[in-house]
């Protein structure tokens, strides 16, 4: 099993220029996230949930402080250097699956693998194993526009964790599903600390998503994080 990684944000601040204005998203934020457990960010619209998720996952750069991924320092890193610590060190999930569609359910698992140069067989093994703990097992052959919604996004996810990076972001991912595909979706994801060891982040808008999460905190207008606990009849 691998073990999850501790994720931290020192005086994180983004801004972006808009029209000539300077928005700032996010302002002096520090937090530190749980290993090995899944953490759901919720939040009203436009407060800055995907643009703290992008950081995290180095997807984009803060304009002052640092993300701490493990004891690395993601602004500390070229762009090929953090590509690469990417790539073994972060799993993604959209809430558009993104799967390659002419490629089979096992294919699409196997080619973040294939990318890191493991060979066919192992990477084709590895895949196999991870679609069938994700109840896949019976669509390893089976192209994206022949499986469902929720199946496809169990593929994404299966695709994240196949190379066995410590940490797994999710952005929105049941925002697309109906409510049966959702709770799936949700099953996979927040077993993913037990069945691997991940550090899960989710940023969601689904209160049931949110109140079945290890932690949930609430980002506020001012870019900031605090903890919010969900009564029975919120969720």
């Amino acid at each position: 099993m691998i073990v999850g990684i501790s994720v931290a944000v020192r005086n994180l601040t983004k801004e972006y220029l808009d029209a000539e204005k300077t928005l700032r998203v996010i302002q002096g934020l520090s937090f530190e996230f749980v290993p090995a457990t899944t953490t759901a960010i919720v939040g009203a619209s436009g407060v800055g949930k995907s643009t703290l998720l992008h950081l995290l996952g180095g997807l984009d750069s803060p304009t002052q402080g640092e993300v701490l991924v493990g004891e690395t320092s993601l602004s500390s890193l070229s762009s090929e250097a953090l590509t690469k610590f990417r790539g073994q060190n972060i799993g993604f999930v959209f809430q558009f699956h993104h799967l390659l569609p002419d490629f089979t359910a096992l294919e699409n698992v196997a080619m973040p693998l294939l990318i890191q140069n493991v060979s066919q067989s192992e990477a084709f093994e590895r895949s196999k194993e991870v679609l069938a703990k994700f109840g896949l097992s019976n669509r390893f052959s089976h192209l994206p526009s022949a499986l469902s919604g929720g199946e496809q996004q169990r593929v994404a996810i299966a695709r994240a964790v196949a190379p066995l990076p410590p940490l797994i972001v999710a952005d929105e991912p049941t925002g697309n599903l109906d409510r049966d595909s959702a709770k799936m979706v949700e099953d996979t994801l927040l077993a993913l600390p037990e069945e691997y060891g991940s550090t899960v982040i989710i940023v969601t808008h689904s209160r049931a998503l949110a109140a079945r999460a290890s932690i949930t905190v609430e980002m506020t207008p001012e870019g900031g994080l605090k903890q919010k606990i969900f009564s029975a009849n919120e969720a």
